[in-house]
């Protein structure tokens, strides 16, 4: 059984996962860390694996990339609660999936690697976009994010009681992975864009 679970994510959500997480195991201790650093404050990062056992990594809807060293000192995988699925790794998922006319998104727990949004899924939540809808890139983040909610609790009772690594689904990455410097340039039209170029980047990426 899990001793310890270092959960990285926005102080916002860190309180009311801990809380999730608990509920399935009293004992467990639920660290909550939001950045690169105080993830490696948070583990050993000299005696190996092994001086980590009982420990896990979940992240959450988070920006922060997890350093290679970080996830090599861990004993098992590493979970990664994605905003997208396969199809929009990387940042801005909501954004691009919407400017490229996308109908059908959804949330993707995965392993982490050393490299984001490459790591073997655990579950991809689908769902279609709802009917006639007209949604701006907020509104499908918040989509994205409830699916992301509705997935942790799913997993939360495993990932807080249970060693042995979640089971796989099979699914694969298959998207262009994105970066947040391409979402910047996405929310600067060019001079000559067309009026509905520039309506359309305006609903993506809010520029």
């Amino acid at each position: 059984m899990p001793q310890e679970i270092i959960l990285l994510t926005g102080d916002i959500e860190g309180p009311h996962l801990a809380a999730e997480l608990s509920a399935h195991n009293p004992s467990l201790h639920v660290n909550h860390v939001d950045g690169a650093d105080t993830l490696r404050d948070a583990l050993d990062m000299t005696g190996g694996s092994g001086a980590n056992a009982g420990r896990r990594l979940v992240a959450f809807c988070t920006g922060v990339v997890v350093p290679a060293d970080a996830l090599a000192a861990l004993p098992g995988p590493a979970y990664n609660f994605h905003p997208g699925p396969p199809t929009y790794p990387g940042s801005w998922a909501a954004g691009f999936a919407l400017y490229d006319g996308t109908t059908r998104f959804g949330a993707t727990l995965h392993v982490m690697e050393e490299k984001v949004d490459e790591g073997a899924i655990v579950e991809v939540d689908w769902f279609d976009f709802p009917a006639d809808a007209r949604l701006r890139y907020d509104e499908l983040e918040v989509m994205a994010y409830q699916r992301c909610v509705g997935l942790f609790r799913k997993y939360a009772p495993h990932l807080a009681s249970d060693d042995a690594p979640l089971p796989l689904s099979g699914e694969r990455w298959s998207g262009v992975k994105r970066t947040k410097a391409e979402a910047t340039i996405m929310r600067e039209p060019p001079r000559d864009a067309t009026e509905d170029e520039i309506r359309r980047r305006f609903r993506a990426f809010g520029c």
